[in-house]
C-alpha cells in the first residue's frame, strides 16, 4: 500500500472513531461565539486542545488567534498552511437547539465554528497518523468578519513568511452534504466601501436655476457612476458598484445643501482591484461635472479577491476525491462576497474550497449564511475534518496517477 494512502486511511479511521467528539466540540464553540478580536475563550480552547496533542501553539500578538506547527522540516522553507477563521457575527441566534448561542446578540452565523472544529480535528487525526513528511502550519485566524480582516494580523505576525501554499474551507448552505465545491481562478470578490458626500448652496425648488440642484446631482452619482465604470473597466474584471443607502433633504420644496450615498465596490480581478478606488473617484467626478455641487469621496479598501491558483486547486481536488469521491466533487460558482483569505494568498499559492452543509432531501431548508437561523447538517463536520487533513497530505505528496 502507498504510504500516503495508508496515512489517509489512518486519518479517516480516527475521524470515524471521534465523530461524536467533533460534533460536541463544534456545539460548544457554537454555544459560546465571540466577535472579532474578542475570541478569548475560543483562543484558550484552541490552545488547550493543541497542547493536549503535545503541540506548542502560540497566540498571535493581538491576543486572539493561534498559530501552531506540526511535523518536521525547516520552518523557513516549503511550509504548508491550513487556515480556519474563529470569529462570530453580531447576529442574534434564532434557532431553538440545545447548542443555541449563550451570548445574546452573537452567533456563529457563518460556520466559523465548523471551520475551527475541522482544523482542530485534522490536527488530531494527523498527529495520530504518524510523522508528516514536512512542516504543516495551523492558522486559527481572528476577526475575518471585520474590515479589513484579521488575516492582516496573521501577516503582521510573520506567520506566513515561510509558507509556500495555504488552504481554507468555507461552509456553503447551497451545497448538499457530501459535496465539496472547487474552482480555479476567482472564487470570491474584493470588497470595498465608498461614501460620497455632496454639498451645495441649497435653495427653493421653484428656482433651481439660481442654485445647484443637489438632489439631481445625487441622482446622477447613483445612476451614472456605475454606468461610467462599466465603460472604463475591463468587463472581465467583474467590477460591481451597488449603492445601499442614500440620504438628502427633509422638505419637498427645498433643495438641500448636503446629501450622501453609500455603497460597496466588488471586484473579481486582483489587478483591477488595485486601482478601483481611482476609477470610482474619476467616475463620480465625471458624473457631477457641471452640476455646481462639490463631492467628498471616502473610499475604504476592504479585502482583496480570493483567486485559487491552479496548483493549489489541484491539491484540494485530490483531497476532495479522497474524501467524498468523484460524485461529491462539484464546480462551485464565483461569489461576489468578500473573504479576507485573499490577503493570505496575495504573495503565495492558495485555494479556498466550499463545504456542502445542507441536508440532501427534497424538503430540506437552506439555512443561509449571515442569518440567525443558519445551521448545518452535523455530518458535514466529519467530512470537513477529513478533507482538511487530506489537503495537508496531498500538499506534501506527489500527484499519483
Amino acid at each position: 500500500m502507498h504510504p500516503a494512502v495508508e496515512t489517509q486511511l489512518a486519518v479517516d479511521s480516527w475521524v470515524a472513531a471521534h465523530e461524536d467528539d467533533l460534533i460536541a466540540l463544534r456545539r460548544d464553540l457554537h454555544a459560546h461565539p465571540e466577535i472579532g478580536h474578542e475570541e478569548y475563550r475560543t483562543t484558550k480552547q484552541i490552545v488547550e486542545f493543541l497542547g493536549g496533542l503535545g503541540l506548542d501553539p502560540m497566540v498571535l500578538p493581538t491576543g486572539t488567534g493561534v498559530v501552531c506547527d506540526i511535523g518536521a522540516g525547516p520552518a523557513d522553507h516549503g511550509v504548508i498552511a491550513l487556515r480556519a477563521d474563529i470569529d462570530a457575527l453580531p447576529i442574534l441566534d434564532a434557532k431553538d437547539v440545545p447548542y443555541r448561542s449563550m451570548n445574546i446578540g452573537i452567533s456563529h452565523a457563518c460556520g466559523h465554528d465548523v471551520h475551527t472544529t475541522a482544523l482542530l480535528g485534522a490536527a488530531a487525526a494527523l498527529a495520530n497518523a504518524g510523522p508528516l513528511p514536512g512542516r504543516l502550519r495551523l492558522i486559527f485566524q481572528p476577526a475575518e468578519e471585520l474590515i479589513p480582516g484579521g488575516a492582516l494580523q496573521v501577516l503582521d505576525s510573520g506567520a506566513m513568511g515561510p509558507v509556500s501554499q495555504v488552504f481554507a474551507l468555507h461552509c456553503d448552505p447551497g451545497l448538499d452534504l457530501g459535496q465539496i465545491g472547487l474552482r480555479i481562478g476567482p472564487i470570491t470578490a474584493a470588497c470595498d466601501t465608498v461614501t460620497v458626500r455632496l454639498s451645495g448652496p441649497g435653495g427653493h425648488t421653484a428656482r433651481p436655476h439660481l442654485t445647484a440642484d443637489l438632489v439631481n446631482a445625487l441622482g446622477k452619482v447613483i445612476v451614472e457612476t456605475p454606468a461610467l465604470l462599466s465603460r472604463r473597466v475591463d468587463p472581465r474584471a467583474g467590477l460591481l458598484l451597488v449603492w445601499g443607502a442614500v440620504s438628502a433633504g427633509v422638505a419637498g420644496n427645498a433643495i438641500p445643501q448636503s446629501g450622501s450615498v453609500r455603497g460597496t465596490v466588488r471586484v473579481l480581478s486582483r489587478d483591477a482591484w488595485v486601482d478601483a478606488g481611482t476609477k470610482v473617484r474619476d467616475a463620480i467626478a465625471a458624473a457631477i461635472a457641471g452640476t455646481g455641487v462639490t463631492a467628498e469621496v471616502d473610499y475604504e479598501r476592504g479585502v482583496p479577491p480570493v483567486v485559487n491558483e491552479a496548483g493549489a486547486f489541484d491539491v484540494q481536488h485530490r483531497a476532495a476525491l479522497a474524501t467524498v469521491g468523484a460524485d461529491g466533487v462539484t464546480t462551485t460558482a464565483q461569489s461576489m462576497g468578500g473573504e479576507d483569505f485573499g490577503w493570505l494568498t496575495g504573495e503565495r499559492d492558495g485555494s479556498l474550497a466550499r463545504l456542502g452543509v445542507r441536508t440532501p432531501t427534497p424538503t430540506a431548508h437552506t439555512h443561509e449564511l449571515h442569518q440567525g437561523s443558519f445551521d448545518i447538517d452535523e455530518r458535514a463536520i466529519a467530512i470537513a475534518t477529513r478533507f482538511t487533513a487530506h489537503t495537508a497530505l496531498e500538499a506534501f505528496a506527489e500527484p499519483r496517477s
